[in-house]
Formats: structure tokens, sequence, C-alpha cells
């Protein structure tokens, strides 16, 4: 077996003075083998390890994460690799586990790709936490410890433990936070919305979390570089994309709905997914360099390019983002745009990762419209959109957009 990276073995030496912990590594610095090892050493009774289901349920079986846990030795003990999202969907699952939690005497809970347990309100969420009530060993593993904002963290540390941030998730928001609130009226209804403005106190916060986590950050003698490829819409599709933006941004009330802003951003890309010149330009890269990666958004988009592309492998940007090691692959098309900076760098690191041998290439599709510049900026100064967009009125979000 190879020896541990430099990493690896720092990682191993901090978190192992502590009975939870973050592994809060870049994708590909090999998070996972020291996990195991650490756990290993503990000499537990029963692991309870949950995983994206697409990380475990993969195509490839070396793609996987038991493969992968399998690799450096695997778990010295009773050991159960659950897919995340069935602790939601399945009461009979979530019962089992519990079951099993309990009767063990020295157990260990750990959360890969941790950020699937941000959300508080959600299901998933408040089970795993309950689990975790149970459990003395708690581990996460995942490449950042934000996506979406600073509230990412607080659901990610009360897994761990409560007592490291000893704070519900309104205190939370209150001593971090800054937000706006605005409350819309139409008639005797009305919907109240709040975002995220501003952050404070963040080396405070810092020096709360800073024991329990461990942070590294992906070095490869391989370069990794960006190209932007520009394609044109069509005189449909802008028409198209204009009117949809009028049409949909005509009544104020429909800012206040749930996913409003995703279900805009969505219905406009759609419009012109499967733009002609873009399957030109796609059909140019795979004819010069067949063994490249196409991630596309979405599904009705990622079955024609397999029709048009059989023997091309196309991902998912949701389903494919994480875990998965393809570093075999060096080349990666963005067939589509996406507003989360997060999926994009997790995208981009299936291919830029430890083991990586040649450098990689990284072409991203954009269009000549608004929108998509919109999105581009945004992702490449690290913002949300979504928060940037709350900003903003319709009018400037309508010139913005078009």
């Amino acid at each position: 077996m190879k020896p541990l990276l430099e990493q690896q073995i720092e990682s191993k030496k901090k978190l192992q003075q502590m009975y939870v912990g973050a592994f809060f590594m870049d994708a590909g610095t090999g998070k996972t083998r020291p996990c195991v090892e650490l756990v290993n050493e503990i000499k537990p009774d029963y692991v309870l390890y949950f995983a994206p289901y697409q990380c475990i349920n993969t195509t490839n079986e070396k793609e996987s994460t038991l493969f992968e846990i399998n690799k450096w030795g695997g778990f010295n003990c009773s050991f159960d690799l659950i897919g995340i999202e069935s602790i939601q969907n399945s009461d009979k699952t979530y019962l089992e586990l519990h079951a099993k939690l309990s009767k063990a005497k020295k157990a260990v809970l750990i959360v890969d790709e941790s950020l699937k347990i941000k959300n508080s309100d959600a299901k998933r969420t408040r089970r795993i936490l309950t689990l975790a009530t149970l459990v003395k060993y708690r581990y996460i593993l995942n490449g950042t410890p934000l996506s979406r904002n600073l509230l990412d963290l607080w659901a990610q540390m009360e897994f761990l433990s409560p007592s490291i941030l000893k704070m519900n998730e309104t205190q939370f928001k209150n001593n971090f936070c800054e937000y706006k609130i605005t409350t819309i009226r139409k008639g005797s209804k009305s919907r109240t919305k709040e975002w995220i403005v501003k952050y404070h106190n963040l080396d405070y916060l810092y020096k709360l979390i800073e024991p329990y986590i461990f942070r590294s950050n992906l070095m490869l003698d391989v370069n990794l570089q960006n190209i932007e490829v520009n394609f044109n819409l069509s005189e449909e599709e802008m028409n198209e994309h204009t009117r949809v933006i009028d049409q949909v941004l005509s009544d104020e009330w429909l800012m206040a709905k749930p996913n409003f802003f995703l279900s805009l951003t969505q219905r406009l890309q759609n419009n012109y997914s499967l733009n002609a010149e873009k399957i030109v330009l796609l059909k140019a890269v795979l004819k010069r360099e067949p063994k490249t990666l196409v991630v596309a958004k979405y599904i009705a988009t990622q079955n024609k390019l397999k029709a048009l592309f059989p023997d091309a492998r196309i991902l998912s940007w949701q389903k494919h983002a994480h875990g998965l090691n393809l570093q075999k692959y060096n080349e990666m098309v963005l067939f589509e745009q996406h507003w989360d900076y997060g999926l994009l760098d997790q995208i981009q690191k299936r291919i830029y990762r430890t083991g990586q041998k040649e450098d990689c290439i990284v072409r991203r599709f954009k269009g000549n419209c608004g929108l998509e510049s919109l999105m581009w900026d945004n992702v490449n100064k690290k913002k949300d959109l979504l928060q940037e967009f709350k900003k903003m009125t319709l009018q400037e979000f309508k010139k913005e957009a078009i």
C-alpha cells in the first residue's frame, strides 16, 4: 500500500485527538483513506457510513464509494453503507439503523458529502441528527464546507456535536449573518422572504470550529485549463427567451414563490439547451478527443446527447458532481452552465484530482444572451446568483437576463 500523503497524515494526527471531526478536503486529496484508518484505530463494533446514492450504485464498480473504502482495507467490524437519500425516503431503513446504533456498544457514524445535510428543515437532516445522538464517534467528509451560504455549516457542526457551536440555527444566523426580510402582499395573502446580505464575527466562528476540522487544498503537478466556447442562440430561441422573461416577470407576486428563481432559469435555459450550434461544437470536440466527459443539466438533453453520441460518456450536473473518481479522463465539456459555484468546483474535480497524470481541459459552453453572462460572471466571482438576484428589481433582472 502506498504511503500516506502529507495532508492525509496531518488529518489523522489532528482528528484522532477528537471523538468527532470533519475531513474538509478537496475532491481528489484522498480523504477516504485517513478516515478509514482512523476509524479502525478506534476499534468499533459497528460503522454506519452514509454516502450519496449515485456514489454507491455506479455503473463502474471501481468508481464507487465501496471500492474506495475497500481499497484502503475496509472497516474491521460490522459495516453498513447506505445511500443518504434512503434515510429520508424509507421509514423502515431509518428504524432499522436506529435499532443497530442503539444496540452497538462502540459505533461510528460517518456522513460522506456532508453538504447533503445542510438543510436543517429536511427530514433527511433531522433523522441523521437524531441518529447522531446515539453515537460517540462521528465524522463528516466533504470537499468544501459551504455551497450555498454560511448556514450550510450549522447542520454539519450540529451533527458532529451540539457543544461545538452551543447555539440553535436561529442563534447562529443572528450571530453571524445580517439578513433582510421582505413581505410581499397580494390581496389577503402575504409571504415573507429573507436573504443574507452580509456576514459578521467570522473570526469567532472559526475559533469555535477550528479544533474539529481539517482543511486541505488540492495541489497537483498537472494544470487545469478552462476554455470558453461561445455559441449563438437562433433568432427563434432569442425571441422565446425574451418572451418568457417578459411573461413570467410581469407579476411581482411570482417573486415570492418557493424556488421561483431556479424554475425561471431552468425554463430559460431549456429553450436553447439543444441549440444546433452547440451540437456542432460538441461534435467537433468529440471527434478530436473521443474520451471527453460531457456534463449536461437536463434529462431530455442528456438523453438526446446519448442518442447523438452513443460512445460518449454523458454526466449529470446534479448526480455526478460528487464522489466519482474519473481521473482516467482528462477532458470535460460543460454543455450547460450552472449557477452554483460549488457544483462547478466539484464537477471539475472528477478529473482534476489526485492520481491524474495529465493536464486537464474543461470547456465551458456560453451562449450570447444576458442570462448566460450573468451566470458566468457570478460563478467566476464565486457569488451566489440566487442571493444576487434577490437584490435586483424586476426591471434590473430583465435588463441583465436579455
